[in-house]
């Protein structure tokens, strides 16, 4: 065995959703902020990402949890979230996953019955309290980037008609929109057509829409469509689709903690409120309204969301110098057309 690099990953899932810690092999990224590494990662060299996210030695579900030193001198760590598509700037699951493999590994001590960790995220620092009990971490509450509701928008379709969405920040941009307008129910008989069609959508509301965040620019554009309904005991039900093609099997922090700022401009949530975001498999987020802030122009919310997760591997991930496949492959047959 000849390795020419070689990573080790904590393994871990949030609800479902698979976020694999990257604890060992890399070493930092450029960049004197989380912005600016995120720019990079996006913009300079995303080999690293390519290497991970796709196949052989990864696939179109979960993410990598990429580790730095904190530019923020408040922080213990910095944090980006690398996928099939891009980097991005924050994920609510995979800072679960993230807290949970740093305090069960000792990478940062833990404390209980209350750790603290605290990411530093292009999106802004992130602050993880973890309940501890025996070694484990039961459950994981963030307090979140500031969330807003930039605007409603409409995109006229030839399949569906008329498409209302709310386009809202929560660490990353989304649309939001009511599952009903495109004729399906977020259940996992229809992940395959839900994926597909928030895929569609979001390309079709990325030509038109900029999603310009108001003060840093390594923020700017739309991730993701997230897809909702209203559950008959006040939870809301989400399926936030990925590209290329598949969907969150948690309930989506980011997703959760955007869509509470849509229902507190529409005047549905007050700040100590709480709602239980269920995801398509029927895993469960929690998010409380804390307070009223601003960002830029925009009336926020900031929002604290909870949630569990799981190790289930440690994993050493080396590339061979004779490998054909330095940068991954993707085939339609696993991950869309």
């Amino acid at each position: 065995m000849r390795f020419s690099r070689t990573i080790q990953t904590v393994d871990v899932h949030c609800e479902g959703e698979i976020g694999r810690v990257i604890t060992g092999g890399v070493l930092n990224v450029p960049g004197a902020s989380m912005a600016e590494k995120l720019h990079h990662l996006n913009t300079v060299d995303d080999g690293l990402r390519r290497w991970l996210c796709s196949e052989p030695r990864s696939g179109p579900a979960g993410s990598f949890c990429l580790l730095t030193p904190a530019c923020d001198p408040r922080a213990d760590v910095g944090f980006i979230v690398l996928q099939p598509d891009q980097a991005h700037a924050m994920s609510g699951s995979n800072a679960i996953c993230a807290t949970t493999a740093l305090l069960e590994t000792g990478m940062v001590p833990m404390v209980e019955p209350v750790s603290v960790v605290r990411l530093d995220t292009a999106a802004g620092l992130v602050v993880a309290t973890a309940e501890c009990e025996g070694g484990k971490v039961v459950r994981v509450t963030l307090d979140m980037p500031p969330a807003f509701l930039a605007k409603r928008g409409v995109i006229e379709t030839a399949e569906w008609g008329a498409v209302e969405y709310d386009l809202c920040f929560g660490g990353v941009f989304y649309a939001l929109i009511d599952v009903d307008q495109v004729g399906l129910t977020i259940v996992p008989e229809k992940a395959r057509e839900l994926a597909v069609t928030g895929v569609e959508l979001r390309r079709r509301i990325a030509e038109v829409e900029p999603a310009v965040h108001p003060v840093e620019a390594a923020l700017n554009g739309l991730a993701y469509v997230m897809f909702r309904s209203d559950e008959a005991d006040g939870a809301v039900r989400t399926c936030t689709t990925l590209r290329p093609g598949r969907v969150d099997r948690s309930p989506c922090g980011t997703g959760s903690n955007s869509n509470m700022a849509a229902r507190f401009a529409r005047g549905l949530v007050r700040v100590g409120d709480r709602v239980v975001s269920r995801s398509t498999i029927g895993g469960e987020f929690v998010t409380e309204l804390v307070e009223e802030t601003t960002v830029g122009p925009y009336k926020a919310t900031r929002n604290r969301v909870s949630g569990r997760g799981w190790i289930y591997g440690i994993s050493q991930i080396g590339l061979d110098p004779s490998d054909p496949f330095p940068e991954g492959f993707r085939l339609s047959d696993t991950w869309g057309g």
